[in-house]
């Protein structure tokens, strides 16, 4: 999956006197690592991302949580979905419909999330690709997951819609939130189901799905899927990024400036960041135990009362996954602050000193960073407990790297090199409506 090219070696980096002996770069990025959709289907994929209709409460959107005003995440350690008002730091818990807890991990940012090599999805991978099961992916419906999601990114999009603290809203709120509470997903009556109605009954999505769907002759026949491959058409066109500095100077059309040629240099040699950020979009797919603080809810049952987030081995059971997370894409990072599963860290310094000596970034680990919108609930139940803290730092297995503040610097140029104007800019953008008349979120 890194597809790092082996044969091309540097010796002088921009002519800067840099050297970079053995330090195999990734192959610059092409059309044929994307799956092309037809531009009517991206355009209605764009209105259903930004309307809040597919949400219980018809109060929040996709983009709630990844607006590209945020670079597609949504500028907070740890958002409020359902029961929120505002965008970005802005956003307040709402009085009336105060939500139970915040989101238990941090929004995670979609560029370039429709590219093939893209075979798991959320922090701890627990959708993926896998030819042996009926749907063609392994998810935590397991069998009860239905065919007809055209790729594993719209399976992706579509669990939001059935999460209490994101989109589904809270018990005996609406429809769709009972029967998430009741175990009802698929089928008639299911939650998937009654979101599909409401689409349905919209008459210009309705004639917009027949027109751009050669198996679709009433509106009666749109399916949830239908609606979830059409957003994924969206976020795989709108979110493309592959025309940064960095893809310029591997295309051998420009040349990066002298700290991100020298950050280039440390990131794929000495501070070793390319061993997990590999391959053309900076990520091996992996999970890694990384030391990084937990804060919030914890990914628990809502029967548990732990607060602890153990990451892959939430989807695996074994003891070795405990504390290990998905390595993040880094294309557009810049953007995306702030970084961690949980949120913990407002600037990409900030990481970058941390995750250098995980142990001893945990030990010094500050609080004061984190952006969390107000919400009376407890925060920080893990940290202060030494004995949590104590297993995640135990299942640290890399060594420190030392890192001047000079080389933070030249690193942070580096990454600040993998943004992307255009894609930053937008191509289709944000609309100022959307057909179900509902307000479309924006900043």
């Amino acid at each position: 999956m890194n597809r790092l090219a082996t044969g091309v070696l540097l010796t002088v980096l921009l002519g800067l006197g840099v050297a970079q002996a053995d330090v195999p770069l990734p192959v610059p990025v092409s059309d044929a690592d994307y799956v092309s959709h037809p531009p009517d289907l991206v355009l209605l994929g764009r209105d259903l991302f930004y309307d809040p209709v597919l949400s219980g409460n018809r109060e929040v959107a996709c983009a709630t949580c990844h607006h590209p005003a945020f670079g597609t995440s949504d500028g907070v350690s740890l958002g409020l979905g359902d029961g929120g008002r505002g965008l970005g730091p802005a956003r307040v818990a709402d009085p009336a419909n105060r939500p139970e807890q915040r989101i238990p991990r941090n929004s995670p940012a979609l560029w370039n999330l429709g590219a093939r090599e893209f075979t798991r999805m959320f922090h701890d991978g627990r959708i993926e690709l896998d030819p042996a099961r009926p749907s063609g992916l392994r998810t935590p419906l397991e069998e009860d997951m239905m065919a007809g999601f055209a790729s594993l990114l719209s399976a992706q999009n579509m669990f939001p819609v059935l999460s209490p603290d994101e989109m589904a809203g809270h018990y005996s709120e609406n429809e769709i939130a009972q029967a998430v509470r009741q175990g009802r997903i698929t089928g008639q009556g299911g939650a998937w189901e009654l979101i599909a109605e409401r689409v349905r009954a919209i008459p210009d999505y309705a004639a917009r799905f027949i027109e751009s769907h050669s198996h679709i002759a009433e509106p009666d026949e749109i399916a949830f899927t239908d609606i979830s491959n059409a957003i994924a058409a969206f976020v795989a066109v709108e979110f493309r990024s592959d025309t940064s500095p960095f893809d310029a100077y591997l295309r051998k059309q420009a040349a990066l400036n002298e700290a991100a040629a020298r950050g280039m240099a440390l990131f794929y040699g000495r501070a070793t960041c390319s061993t997990c950020h590999a391959g053309p979009f900076q990520t091996d797919h992996g999970f890694h135990a990384r030391g990084v603080p937990q804060l919030g809810p914890g990914k628990a049952a809502r029967f548990e009362t732990h607060r602890r987030d153990t990451g892959r081995m939430r989807v695996t059971g074994r003891a070795e996954d405990a504390f290990a997370f998905r390595t993040p894409s880094l294309r557009n990072v810049a953007h995306t602050a702030p970084y961690g599963h949980a949120g913990s860290h407002a600037t990409l310094e900030a990481f970058l000193r941390d995750h250098a000596d995980p142990v001893a970034g945990l030990a010094r680990y500050d609080r004061a960073q984190v952006i969390l919108p107000a919400l009376d609930v407890e925060d920080w139940r893990i940290m202060d407990d030494a004995e949590e803290v104590a297993a995640i730092a135990a299942a640290v297995q890399t060594p420190p790297i030392t890192l001047s503040e000079g080389d933070i610097a030249d690193l942070v140029a580096f990454l600040h090199a993998l943004s992307d104007p255009g894609a930053l800019a937008g191509r289709l953008g944000v609309p100022e409506s959307v057909p179900s008349g509902l307000p479309v979120p924006n900043p």
